[in-house]
This record gives structure tokens, sequence and C-alpha cells, in this order.
């Protein structure tokens, strides 16, 4: 991922037979100290969810977590949403 983008993912992880609409979205942004941050956000489809900042000293840490998160979600089922 290029270091001076804000990388921005959002996953939906669906099933109607358990009434389980859910939705967990990753992304790293500048603070303004020039320190990284990766926002978790995450709750149900159409509700206000929670949300999580986690600071990293640069921009490598925060893709690292970024992309253990991934894993874990995909793991649970979570899909990329399109578009």
């Amino acid at each position: 991922m290029s270091e001076d983008t804000i990388q921005y993912l959002v996953l939906d992880r669906c099933d109607p037979t358990c009434n389980m609409a859910r939705y967990y979205v990753l992304s790293i942004e500048p603070s303004l100290f020039g320190d990284a941050t990766l926002i978790r956000e995450w709750g149900r489809i159409g509700r206000l969810g929670q949300r999580r900042v986690e600071l990293y000293e640069n921009q490598s840490g925060a893709i690292e977590a970024l992309e253990t998160w991934l894993q874990r979600k995909r793991r649970r089922g979570y899909l990329l949403r399109d578009g």
C-alpha cells in the first residue's frame, strides 16, 4: 500500500437465517502529530457502530495491523464490499 494515501476497507458479513447483517471498516489515516492511526469501526448494517482508534509510530506499523485485522475478519466470514 502506498504510504501517502488513506487506506479504507469496508467488509460485510450477512446471514439472513441468523438475522445477521454486520459491517467492519478498517482505515489508516495520519494523526495531527505525524503518526499513523488505524481506525476500526464495526456494527450492524444501517446502525451506528463502535469505533476504536489505535496509534502507531509509523505507517508501516499501521499497515501491518490493518492486514492482521483483515485476515482475522476474513477468517470469520467477512467479505470485502464492492465499490
